[in-house]
């Protein structure tokens, strides 16, 4: 089986991310700031340092801050250390601006920050679960990030898997062509899938997976 070139949509990270921030933030909004300080599935961060993280990443990108080793993790730590003392509302803001404004910056580019849109999905998944919400990794932006996880596990040069996830109808495929390996195979929910694409806790999941590891499909290291 060889791999097809897909042709991206530039405009698809912004439609997710849209799609996320009008169900994220009333959200946030109405969340108690005590729930900030719970922990997340991101070791030592709480959600109010992911939100942090992702509202920082999304303003780099709008206001054109993408100096080198930008989104590694050193950096990372340095922008939501740069907003400790910044109150939960500004916090918030910043979040909704980026958002907003981030998908035309994304969709002028090569394609190289669509994984960028990928991971704050993801993110506002992590905060769900931490705040005890359901449908985390999942809800109306599961159809937006899907195809992102598609093109981001080739690019990340994930072995290729062939997906069949309860209630979508088709195989849905992964990765790229490993000479002389045959395709990994995935039966299970969609939510399940980006756990282990993402590399989020795979506690109470049930799935079937064979002819890969779990470690080989991680795309955020």
């Amino acid at each position: 089986m060889r791999a097809v070139d897909e042709i991206r949509d530039p405009w698809l990270p912004d439609r997710l991310l849209r799609t996320e921030r009008d169900a994220l933030m009333p959200l946030l909004r109405r969340t108690p700031a005590a729930a900030y300080e719970l922990r997340t599935a991101c070791p030592g961060w709480t959600v109010r340092q992911v939100l942090a993280h992702c509202a920082a990443a999304l303003v780099r990108i709008v206001e054109g801050r993408l100096e080198e080793g930008v989104f590694l993790p050193e950096a990372n730590a340095c922008d939501v250390a740069e907003r400790e003392d910044w109150p939960l509302p500004r916090i918030l803001d910043e979040l909704e601006r980026g958002l907003t404004e981030a998908g035309p910056q994304i969709a002028s580019g090569d394609g190289a920050l669509d994984a960028v849109a990928l991971g704050e999905w993801v993110h506002a998944g992590d905060v769900r679960e931490a705040f005890g919400e359901s449908g985390a990794y999942g809800g109306e932006s599961l159809r937006l990030a899907l195809p992102l996880l598609r093109t981001t596990s080739r690019k990340r040069e994930t072995p290729r898997l062939v997906a069949e996830i309860n209630g979508y109808t088709g195989l849905f495929v992964l990765g790229g062509e490993v000479a002389g390996r045959p395709a990994a195979r995935f039966h299970g929910d969609a939510a399940t899938l980006v756990r282990l694409y993402s590399g989020r806790p795979l506690v109470a999941t049930r799935y079937e997976l064979t002819g890969a590891t779990e470690g080989e499909l991680l795309i955020y290291r």
